[in-house]
């Protein structure tokens, strides 16, 4: 395992404490990792460099900003994508959204189902499509993380089994 590798898994299980007992996934975390990241692609003797975390970091960062825009994930979820891009790279990071987005569905379904919010879940995706369909793609005001009365759902998590099948998957 590299010094890379254990840097991103490091700040994946840091957010996944934090934001699973506090609901949140603090700056200081996420700016300190990709800070150290970058510091690290610099510093490695063989390493990627410096633009290579800095593609990640942008990449990680575009990739969930959209869901951030329509008030349909937090902030903190967003810049943890971002440090993790600093750390694994570009073309790593977009593997992590897309395993992440598998785990998320999954552990939403969970969320749901153990909280009894399935049925309003299901009734709030088809209110959203239908207000889609009529207004175009901007947020529901009655749907967004900032109004909503839902369930929240430790994003980390996903994000975090994201990374584990990403970094299982180049072994």
């Amino acid at each position: 395992m590299t010094l890379v590798e254990i840097g991103a898994i490091a700040t994946v299980i840091a957010a996944s404490v934090t934001d699973q007992t506090t609901s949140r996934v603090p700056n200081v975390l996420t700016f300190s990792a990709a800070g150290l990241a970058i510091a690290a692609h610099l510093a490695a003797p063989s390493g990627s460099g410096g633009v290579f975390a800095i593609v990640g970091l942008l990449a990680g960062l575009a990739v969930f900003f959209p869901l951030f825009a329509l008030g349909a994930m937090g902030a903190g979820d967003v810049k943890l994508m971002a440090a993790v891009g600093a750390w694994i790279g570009w073309k790593a990071v977009l593997f992590v959204a897309l395993y992440g987005s598998v785990a998320g569905g999954v552990l939403a379904l969970f969320v749901a189902v153990r909280q009894q919010y399935l049925k309003q879940a299901l009734a709030n995706i088809k209110m959203l499509f239908l207000f889609w369909w009529v207004e175009g793609v901007k947020p529901l005001p009655e749907l967004t993380l900032e109004s909503s009365h839902g369930v929240r759902m430790p994003y980390a998590l996903a994000i975090a089994a994201g990374l584990a099948v990403t970094l299982w998957q180049q072994q």
